[in-house]
């Protein structure tokens, strides 16, 4: 193990010392793996729900274009998201705006935000409706 201390070029990947990491490496990457379908398909329901392609959230600019719809926002507002600190704003104002549509209160917000692995499937798969941009 002395290869994370010294010099890299010094160390014998062969010996077999980083095999112990191996079966947690994978089990990590099969969680990964995952949560990350379950994230897919939980927001494919949304996008559905809402009356929107689900496979759009599966093109990465795309996505954000048809959640602002959802939202009721304008598309430039894809802009503030690349800038840094507003970006933090904007998101957590459209994922308030996201609740809202789908008759959630700011709990559900916070848990949005917080859990977004555990609220987005909540909102995907639950009982809840779309009720326009922002609920109105």
């Amino acid at each position: 193990m002395e290869c994370f201390i010294e010099n890299l070029e010094s160390c014998d990947f062969t010996a077999g010392n980083f095999l112990f990491f191996l079966p947690f490496l994978i089990m990590w990457i099969t969680f990964c793996i995952y949560m990350s379908v379950i994230q897919i398909v939980a927001i494919w329901h949304v996008f559905t729900k809402a009356g929107k392609p689900g496979w759009a959230c599966l093109i990465p600019v795309y996505d954000y274009l048809v959640g602002l719809k959802i939202i009721g926002k304008p598309w430039w507002w894809i802009i503030l998201l690349f800038i840094p600190f507003v970006n933090f704003i904007f998101l957590i104002w459209g994922l308030n705006l996201l609740a809202k549509s789908f008759g959630k209160g700011v709990d559900f917000t916070i848990g949005l935000i917080l859990l977004p692995w555990i609220f987005f499937p909540i909102l995907g798969f639950g009982k809840s409706e779309y009720k326009g941009p922002a609920g109105k």
